[in-house]
């Protein structure tokens, strides 16, 4: 397939951004923060965490308008929730706004009382952060089930998509929030615990991804060109090209990379989203006082790996129809 480079930023900024606020979810709805602090954070510093977040994901959003042809008809995509894993992106997409502006509204009301914090008392901060984690999560895997649920493409249609997607959204996630929390004074007390999650985030991620990369290299194409042409069980060979110029199924369908392209660019993402983070995670717990700059490294290196996989991802699915030609 061909690589869109607007589709590429968008599930890799997106997802980093959904992957932060499922994070964020999960703290506050494990910690309650009813004016307790987390870390060294407070509430406010959570808000704008959030609100970055926010900002990753519009950005994201935005740029997959640039795929549509037809940009201004993209509401309708939100009317085929019932059928379409598409709409069903958009629908959640919108609603994970839901949960997260109303704890910034929250936040905003307890601007005027820093030490008491009423607005977060109440029962509503927890049913907020898990709704947060659980729409964040469920968008994304509805992004990977768009390609998961596509047949024809059978390197998408394999069980590992999905777990690769929540893998790298929870993994950029982790490494932008530990970045983040260490630029505004994170307690030396707790990096420890957030280099443990972001280097198991890591290694988590890499066998995801290498389980999938091994089973789309070990699973043969379901059908041959005998098949396309309606000659099943022959031996079918090309002598002349279907068209005289290219077309939209060449140009889409027919995206091809050298094997030898792909497999330099498999170990330059692993370096980059699993071998760099480890190892900035491994500097940051024997070492707190670096752990804003080994953090931040971490989370360049980890969006940048989710990019070239995320390439990878597009230019390595062979589509069927491509047998035919």
């Amino acid at each position: 397939m061909h690589p869109a480079f607007s589709v590429i930023f968008f599930t890799t900024l997106s997802g980093a951004g959904y992957g932060l606020i499922a994070w964020i979810g999960a703290m506050l709805a494990w910690g309650h923060l009813q004016g307790a602090r987390l870390g060294g954070t407070t509430p406010l510093v959570f808000g704008a965490l959030l609100a970055f977040a926010l900002v990753l994901v519009t950005v994201g959003l935005l740029s997959s308008v640039g795929h549509l042809g037809q940009p201004r008809r993209a509401w309708r995509a939100f009317s085929q929730w019932r059928t379409s894993w598409l709409s069903r992106e958009g629908v959640l997409a919108l609603a994970s706004y839901v949960p997260v502006l109303a704890f910034l509204a929250l936040v905003a009301l307890d601007l005027d009382h820093p030490t008491t914090l009423p607005a977060l008392q109440g029962p509503w901060l927890p049913v907020l952060a898990i709704a947060m984690t659980a729409l964040a999560l469920a968008t994304v895997a509805c992004t990977a089930m768009i390609y998961a649920s596509l047949k024809p493409i059978p390197a998408w249609r394999q069980a590992l998509v999905v777990p690769a997607y929540l893998a790298f959204a929870l993994l950029t996630g982790a490494a932008l929030l530990a970045m983040l929390l260490a630029l505004v004074g994170l307690d030396a007390a707790a990096v420890p615990g957030y280099a443990l999650v972001l280097g198991a985030g890591a290694l988590a991620t890499a066998l995801v991804k290498l389980g999938y990369w091994r089973a789309i290299d070990r699973t043969p194409l379901a059908v041959d060109r005998g098949d396309a042409v309606g000659l099943s069980g022959r031996a079918v060979s090309v002598f002349e090209r279907p068209h005289t110029e290219s077309n939209y199924l060449l140009r889409e369908m027919g995206y091809v990379v050298a094997r030898r392209h792909a497999g330099r660019l498999r170990a330059i993402a692993l370096v980059l989203f699993a071998a760099v983070p480890l190892l900035a995670a491994v500097l940051a717990a024997l070492q707190p006082a670096a752990a804003a700059p080994a953090f931040a490294v971490a989370a360049l290196a980890a969006w940048l790996g989710a990019v070239v996989e995320r390439w990878l991802f597009f230019a390595q699915a062979r589509h069927l129809v491509t047998l035919y030609y």
